[in-house]
């Protein structure tokens, strides 16, 4: 028998073994200042593209305003306790209310965390007999929520509906002999390349097959529609979404979230969802804050009026300026480019120290060897002129990389074990 930990000593993972020249700057980096387009990055101004505000109200002064007066009326932690036992307020309910209507469902019920909201809610929604199909580039939180069920799952091949139906097939045989249902699960915005599920194509094939459909819209919800409701609203789908799930951490620039649907699948969540039941209650110091959030979102359109007309400026300019930014249909914007993970790293180095862009970096193993991708979230905080230096920093560091300097300057450059 070896010791647990043995295998951690050995191999650190595939991100971990950079962690010695990553840590605090590439990963876990420390962005200071107010939340907005501009704030300090190492001391120095950077212009923020990873920051998922994106309507801007994290430091709106309405905003601000509301969140002092109710920290002081509420303190930090009422209520205490969770929500079955000791943690129910008529705030929540207020809110409850107010996002079941606004995303056009019977009703609604606020979750204390995003993550592990999705994940007990998946958890909550399908027993052993049933079977769980879902797109393979889903969120984690989705992986993990499956990962949970005991019984029969599988993936369909992204937003690719031919390879949904013959998995739905399959899963219809599985069905039939164990007695019981499907869940399907999409996103309504896949957060790292920016295109939204096939949502209205799935549900058409409710027609021929029996299941229920989850969408998990947190990168949709506050940016997409004619109100903001979301993808389903954006491609007039949503009243055939069973069970719709949002964030209160991108548009709505918080903490939480919520699922809405049905009224009696939504009072049975509320019995059976784990990390509610034994958590504690989303704090209502969040909770009042959250209701001015939507306030807003309803009567002030121009919030997601800025949002695109930024997002339009960034993403035409990396378009005509030749740059690979995949098939987004949404506000994710990723700039996609050739080059090793220590080319990565001197390449968003230099787009931080000398041009003053900071943009997150993904590479290997959350995207194939060989490519790089600076993702960017646009925000109606975001000026054109924003845009504009951000577009010629991008027409710099891709001379560069694609001439070998990255990659003479990268050279030594090895991961720990």
């Amino acid at each position: 028998m070896r010791d647990l930990f043995d295998k951690i000593y050995k191999d650190k993972g595939p991100l971990g073994k950079w962690a010695e020249q990553a840590e605090g700057y590439f990963v876990f980096p420390k962005l200071e200042g107010p939340i907005s387009n501009r704030m300090k990055f190492q001391g120095k101004e950077v212009i923020t593209w990873s920051v998922n505000d994106y309507l801007g109200l994290a430091n709106h002064p309405e905003v601000r305003k509301v969140d002092a007066s109710a920290a002081a009326k509420h303190g930090s932690a009422y209520p205490m306790g969770a929500r079955m036992m000791s943690g129910h307020t008529d705030l929540h309910e207020q809110l409850q209310q107010e996002l079941a209507e606004f995303v056009n469902k019977e009703a609604a019920y606020v979750l204390n965390f995003g993550y592990q909201g999705i994940l007990s809610t998946i958890d909550a929604l399908v027993a052993k007999d049933d079977v769980i199909v879902y797109d393979v580039d889903a969120h984690a939180c989705i992986i993990d929520g499956v990962r949970l069920h005991v019984g029969q799952r599988f993936t369909y091949q992204h937003n690719d509906i031919e390879s949904l139906e013959k998995n739905l097939q399959r899963a219809t045989k599985i069905a039939e002999q164990t007695g019981g249902g499907i869940l399907v699960i999409s996103e309504g915005v896949f957060g790292m390349r920016g295109e939204q599920g096939r949502l209205k194509e799935i549900v058409a094939l409710k027609k021929k097959y029996n299941f229920r459909f989850l969408v998990d819209d947190a990168h949709g919800f506050g940016t997409l529609g004619k109100t903001g409701a979301g993808a389903g609203e954006e491609q007039g789908v949503q009243d055939d979404i069973d069970v719709y799930f949002a964030t209160f951490a991108k548009s709505m620039a918080s903490t939480g979230a919520f699922i809405a649907g049905d009224k009696e699948i939504m009072d049975y969540m509320k019995y059976n969802m784990r990390s509610q039941m034994f958590a504690k209650s989303l704090q209502s110091v969040l909770v009042e804050g959250l209701l001015k959030r939507l306030d807003m979102i309803r009567t002030m359109p121009e919030l997601k009026n800025k949002l695109w007309e930024n997002v339009n400026a960034l993403q035409n300019g990396l378009r005509k300026r030749g740059f690979n930014i995949g098939t987004t249909q949404s506000c994710v914007t990723p700039v996609y480019l050739n080059g090793s993970i220590p080319e990565a790293m001197v390449l968003v180095k230099d787009l931080r120290e000398n041009y003053g862009i900071f943009c997150s970096i993904v590479v290997y193993p959350v995207i194939p060897k060989g490519l790089i991708l600076l993702r960017m979230i646009p925000t109606s905080t975001h000026t054109l002129e924003d845009v504009e230096e951000t577009l010629n920093a991008f027409d710099a560091i891709r001379d560069r990389l694609e001439n070998g300097t990255y990659k003479r300057l990268s050279a030594g450059m090895v991961p720990t074990a």
